[in-house]
């Protein structure tokens, strides 16, 4: 059996194109890293349920449970995010660090709020990155903030899970353009589970000092995960796939890619299991504004470049800041589909059409698990070789396997 975890390469093949199967997707490591943070802040009591087996969401019940002074978030945003915030506000001294990659990562925002609160951080390296010095929390009377919101939703979610704790509570002005809201929506949802009140009227988000109250929990399976599925099924030849645990009703932002898919050749049927998902047509040009689900941007790009869609898309600003520079690594990768994607105005990116002309795919992940999921379904039309595979650990580490049940041949690679 091959160990995915020690490979430099895979190579994929598909000799049918034709998937049927029901596929157990991971939870949802976005609703497991916020309920974990809360029910942390809950005390004894609060049980949680299906928590997701990604790498992120492991490594930050481990270091929740640690008494080290120097923790390590490595390559995990929300882990590195959640964990300012959690530490800062109930007092803990701790250094705050992370693989090279994240270190170069800004959270300067985050902890420039967390300052005005009262949290006491110190910058060991280069101002507005870890690694941080976290250490003690002395409330100062102020509970009001602006922050951006144009950037990384997960400083915001930081922020509120903590504020119930807050002497004041906490009163939120969100400045500009609100980017990956379905992700604040899902952070206040999960709140008011644990028995925390919180109001979201406009651009302000008030949080009042409460306790928030034990409960239990279950992680619904991860859209995001979902969306590789969807995209499998647009390049198959017959396709059939049963997605069990999904619900119509998500807290995830990344539901939308139900209906984004209607455009792109995939029925969504809701049953009392999940989901189901079959062919349809699909349309030749496509837009889309990506600002309440950033994480569904490489998987289209992919497809509609595999698929000969030109495809326009705003709302990727966040993209630059993410495991990698995702924008700059689509755009080096699609070269080998002869397509190019194009800044053709401030933040309004164009994909344009080519031939494709490779017999077979090679594309380098960049330390990213959505680069590589996103692009193995390409399998399904040309021999394709994935670079680094061991990324996926990060959100779904069971997708090699689980592309092996649909017929996939996955061998190891000699590049």
């Amino acid at each position: 059996m091959i160990s995915f975890k020690a490979l430099a390469s895979l190579s994929l093949t598909h000799p049918t194109g034709i998937l049927k199967e029901s596929i157990n997707l991971p939870a949802s490591k976005s609703e497991a890293n916020r309920a974990l943070i809360i029910a942390a802040l809950s005390g004894e009591g609060a049980e949680l349920h299906n928590l997701s087996e990604a790498n992120d969401t492991q490594l930050l019940q481990r270091l929740l449970k640690s008494n080290e002074e120097t923790i390590n978030a490595e390559d995990a945003g929300t882990v590195m995010r959640f964990l300012t915030g959690y530490y800062a506000v109930t007092g803990q001294e701790k250094i705050l660090t992370g693989t090279a990659r994240m270190c170069q990562r800004p959270i300067k925002v985050l902890v420039d709020a967390l300052r005005e609160l009262g949290a006491n951080i110190e910058y060991l390296g280069e101002e507005g990155y870890p690694p941080m010095k976290i250490g003690g929390f002395k409330g100062n009377g102020n509970n009001k903030l602006k922050v951006r919101s144009d950037i990384s939703s997960q400083y915001i979610s930081s922020l509120l899970m903590v504020g119930p704790l807050l002497p004041d509570g906490l009163v939120l002005e969100l400045e500009g353009k609100i980017g990956s809201r379905p992700y604040i929506e899902m952070t206040l949802s999960l709140m008011r589970h644990f028995g925390v009140n919180a109001d979201f009227t406009g651009n302000t988000i008030t949080v009042p000092h409460q306790q928030y109250k034990s409960a239990s929990y279950s992680i619904e399976p991860d859209w995001s995960a979902a969306s590789y599925w969807y995209s499998m099924v647009a390049l198959a030849h017959e396709a059939e796939i049963d997605l069990p645990g999904l619900r119509e009703q998500s807290f995830q932002g990344d539901s939308a890619i139900a209906g984004i898919m209607k455009h792109l050749g995939v029925y969504t049927q809701f049953t009392e299991q999940g989901v189901r998902l079959s062919k349809r047509k699909h349309e030749h040009h496509f837009s889309f504004d990506f600002s309440d689900c950033p994480d569904l941007a490489q998987t289209i790009v992919a497809l509609c470049a595999a698929m000969g869609v030109t495809l326009e898309m705003t709302g990727v600003e966040s993209l630059r800041i993410k495991e990698t520079d995702r924008i700059q690594a689509l755009q080096i990768e699609i070269l080998s589909l002869g397509c190019s994607l194009q800044e053709v105005t401030d933040g309004v990116f164009r994909l344009e059409l080519g031939l494709i002309e490779n017999d077979s795919f090679s594309f380098r992940t960049y330390e990213d698990h959505r680069m590589a999921m996103a692009f193995a379904p390409l399998a399904l039309l040309r021999p394709t070789i994935i670079q680094e595979p061991r990324v996926v650990r990060k959100s779904y580490p069971r997708y090699w396997e689980d592309l092996q049940k649909v017929g996939f041949e996955v061998t190891e690679s000699e590049e």
